[in-house]
């Protein structure tokens, strides 16, 4: 077994420790073709089993996009990744599958019909992350290994002190904890249905992740469709693949999975957005007790930001 804990350097605010498990990949290829949701087109995702120590990283044309905060640029309503001119957007229900499930290291390529356009966006499907974890529970895992047939020990990054991202009245904070823990809540008071929500994930395991949160779908306002329309996203949007509400109807394409099913959604997007501070196949989502309000995408990746020290 090759130790790779060297590789990774500690700080004030974070501790790289062993987890005592070796870093995993996939037993073999995925591959899934669906709709978007922003640009309404077509894409075909095929996950491959990777080398232990490379990571996660997607391909498209040929160019190789580490699931890295480094390369995450904002974007209205998802998250994207962008290096030398190629983007691939809405990322976060994938990436959110492969970390929750212990998928470390991953080739993900990912195709489109249009040869010219530098932008691909992976497949919306129901709007949650629950047909990835299916398709990984499928075809199952193995230990990875590296170049020489060994394997390589999974490291998990410990919050050392308290830290806090947040802009207007929206945060996250991470404070330390000897294991994970998410707390988050939203808050949409002119939407009585949605109202005020909190949700807590005291022990998140694959279990946990699989039942209580992976089938929890994206949601949207009915009120504010029109206007994101016209911005030019939710092009490919529809009741297959979102739950919708009107401020004055309640929920129009009921029934849901959960009573509190879009805070769960928001759970499943901050796990997706924190494994963009996976790296060398190590586990992305920190060891904290993470609490988040009214919080999205930017401000996800802002906390990793943070945790790598950039901000």
């Amino acid at each position: 077994m090759t130790l790779v804990f060297n590789a990774f350097k500690s700080s004030n605010l974070i501790s790289w420790k062993r987890t005592g498990r070796l870093q995993q990949t996939l037993a073999g290829c995925i591959e899934r073709t669906g709709k978007t949701l922003h640009s309404g087109e077509v894409s075909t995702v095929k996950l491959w089993p990777e080398l232990a120590g490379k990571g996660r990283y997607f391909d498209f044309r040929s160019n190789l996009i580490p699931a890295s905060v480094n390369f995450a640029e904002e974007s209205p309503l998802c998250t994207t990744l962008c290096k030398n001119g190629f983007r691939v957007r809405t990322i976060e229900h994938l990436l959110s599958a492969l970390e929750a499930i212990g998928v470390d290291n991953c080739r993900i390529e990912i195709q489109k019909s249009d040869p010219e356009d530098h932008a691909v966006e992976v497949p919306i499907f129901d709007g949650s992350a629950k047909e990835w974890v299916k398709a990984i529970e499928l075809v199952g895992l193995k230990v990875a290994t590296d170049q020489f047939g060994n394997g390589c020990e999974k490291m998990a990054p410990y919050v050392n002190e308290p830290m806090h991202v947040w802009r207007s009245d929206s945060f996250v904070a991470a404070f330390p904890s000897q294991k994970i823990h998410i707390t988050y809540g939203i808050d949409f008071p002119q939407v009585h249905a949605i109202g005020c929500q909190w949700f807590s994930a005291v022990s998140l395991d694959n279990y946990f992740y699989s039942e209580q949160i992976a089938s929890s779908r994206t949601f949207c306002v009915h009120e504010e469709v029109e206007k994101m329309r016209n911005a030019g996203l939710i092009k490919g949007g529809s009741p297959e693949n979102a739950i919708i509400c009107s401020a004055s109807k309640g929920w129009l394409n009921p029934p849901l999975r959960f009573p509190d099913e879009p805070c769960r959604h928001k759970v499943l997007d901050l796990i997706g957005d924190l494994s963009l501070f996976a790296q060398f196949g190590s586990q992305g989502l920190p060891v904290a007790h993470i609490v988040a309000y009214k919080a999205g995408h930017a401000l996800h990746a802002d906390l990793v930001r943070r945790l790598s020290g950039k901000i």
